[in-house]
């Protein structure tokens, strides 16, 4: 039997070292970078659905005019 088998120090990998501060809770810049970032995709996300239904408004629009526009002439 190979020796040490019974020695599992070690396993699963390394832990993060916290800082004091991480350790009682104080928020790092990290943390404000992602909140940061997270804020910026929301915008985005909520402008380029504006522009989407701008657009799709715009397209029916376009299209209800088309089909009423001139009178059939007999």
């Amino acid at each position: 039997m190979a020796k040490g088998r019974n020695n599992l120090l070690g396993v699963g990998g390394q832990r993060k070292k916290l800082s004091r501060a991480d350790q009682q809770g104080a928020g790092t810049a990290r943390v404000a970078d992602r909140k940061v970032a997270e804020d910026k995709k929301q915008e985005l996300v909520r402008k380029m659905r504006e522009r989407a239904e701008a657009q799709t408004a715009t397209t029916a629009e376009e299209s209800g005019q088309s089909g009423q526009g001139a009178p059939a002439q007999s």
